[in-house]
């Protein structure tokens, strides 16, 4: 085989990847950022918001932008007693506890007997399309990261606090 064919062909190999026994193009891995970031607690940006939820939340974007595709970070600050009634994502949403305690169930009603209690330092991932909800009893900080647009679909459309 001649050097030029063999190149060649590495080159093909390096980009498909067999999976399941069909052959897949292997996507270029995400864009590094041309510049660090450090990000302390006092130099976070809280805002009020964001609106697909309910009132009383506050966010700070750390990375990235969350409406648009591509990865994102940001922090909610929620205040005690908080709910966030029962809906899914488009795509995988990673949750970090920084404070408080953060709780978290699955299914299409809050049932708060049926949920996880995540106490500061938890990590949870909720899949593309879980159904899940989540509460606070206290003051609670956490952090999400995933791939934008970050969306929010309420299973019951009467819980979306962006409908009049």
């Amino acid at each position: 085989m001649s050097a030029r064919r063999a190149e060649t062909i590495g080159a093909l190999v390096c980009g498909m990847v067999v999976m399941g026994g069909q052959m897949i193009r292997a996507e270029a891995p995400a864009p590094t950022p041309s510049h660090h970031v450090f990000v302390t607690p006092g130099t976070l940006s809280w805002q009020e918001g964001p609106t697909s939820l309910p009132p009383g939340a506050q966010f700070a974007v750390i990375e990235g932008d969350p409406k648009q595709p591509g990865l994102f970070t940001m922090r909610l600050k929620l205040p005690a007693n908080y709910r966030i009634s029962p809906h899914w994502h488009p795509a995988d949403e990673h949750v970090t506890v920084i404070s408080g305690v953060f709780n978290m169930g699955t299914g299409d009603v809050l049932e708060t007997t049926q949920g996880q209690e995540l106490p500061t330092g938890s990590f949870a991932l909720m899949p593309a399309q879980m159904h899940h909800f989540a509460w606070t009893t206290g003051e609670t900080v956490i952090q999400l990261h995933g791939v934008g647009p970050w969306q929010i679909n309420y299973i019951n459309p009467a819980d979306d606090p962006r409908k009049p």
